[in-house]
């Protein structure tokens, strides 16, 4: 099983975000690394607004939210389209559970992942019985992990083969650069691209590659953009002078044009301007 990641991908200007709030990561109780990635836990006392923006993981949270003015709740987050943005302000509290991309079915079986994509759900019928101030109230860090791991484990997950499979999968076009297209992807794996699709759909939420869905949905993201446009960020903000066009070479596009195409789109600035922004030179 890969460790909990501990870098800031797909955070938009990290260094900004941690100088303003108190952002951890932390691992979940042992029986529930097969399928959780980690807990991540900010506190936060501004005295003016502030937007943070992320370009999200393909994978599912579930998140525990207290804002100034509101009751606690708790709220599901299908994987997200775009450029995702939170205002903070005031003082508030968000404990999260971020999944691995396909372990999230295990814990909600009832429906495929697909039908959370794109969607935030506050107190989901499937936690109807949770109550969001268990968690959120304690300030000690290690009472409120101790919170979520029990309601985990409350949930009673149960081994699932396919979610096993899905998460390998989601691994594999993380890692190897040189997966381009579906086809090849599927074949590879040894299955069907219709086959990989309906698993993609049912555990992870979006499509390997930007292959349209079986289901009629116009919601289907791409998973290999995802961890492409997350390692350029990452690259651009903890290197003094990046070499754009080996770093797409790197990241398996057919040049640097197609790069800047996707990171400019995704994160709304060309990658040079960004990493002017935001780079240990900037």
């Amino acid at each position: 099983m890969a460790p909990v990641r501990r870098d800031t991908r797909g955070i938009v200007d990290a260094a900004d975000l941690f100088a303003r709030v108190d952002f951890r990561r932390v691992e979940p109780a042992e029986p529930l690394r097969r399928y959780v990635e980690q807990y991540w836990l900010i506190d936060w006392d501004l005295s003016e607004p502030y937007v943070s923006y992320v370009v999200p993981h393909p994978a599912v949270n579930i998140v525990f939210q207290r804002f100034p003015g509101q009751e606690p709740f708790v709220e599901v987050a299908g994987v997200q389209h775009g450029l995702f943005a939170q205002k903070l302000e005031g003082r508030g509290r968000v404990c999260g559970i971020k999944f691995r991309p396909g372990g999230f079915r295990a814990f909600a079986p009832q429906r495929a992942v697909s039908q959370w994509t794109g969607r935030r759900v506050r107190q989901p019928e499937v936690y109807a019985d949770t109550v969001p101030d268990t968690v959120l109230a304690p300030d000690d860090e290690d009472a409120r992990v101790t919170a979520l791991d029990a309601f985990l484990l409350g949930l009673d997950p149960r081994p699932d083969p396919q979610a096993d499979l899905a998460m390998g999968l989601v691994d594999r076009v993380r890692t190897d650069r040189t997966i381009r297209r579906v086809t090849d992807f599927a074949r590879a794996e040894g299955m069907s691209v219709r086959l990989l699709q309906r698993l993609f759909s049912a555990y992870v939420g979006v499509g390997p590659m930007g292959v349209p869905p079986l289901e009629r949905s116009r919601e289907w993201g791409r998973v290999i953009l995802r961890f492409r446009i997350h390692e350029a960020l990452e690259r651009a903000e903890t290197e003094r002078a990046v070499d754009w066009a080996a770093l797409a070479a790197d990241l398996g596009y057919a040049d640097q044009a197609h790069l800047v195409r996707d990171f400019t789109s995704t994160v709304g600035v060309p990658p040079t301007a960004y990493a002017e922004a935001v780079s240990p030179a900037g």
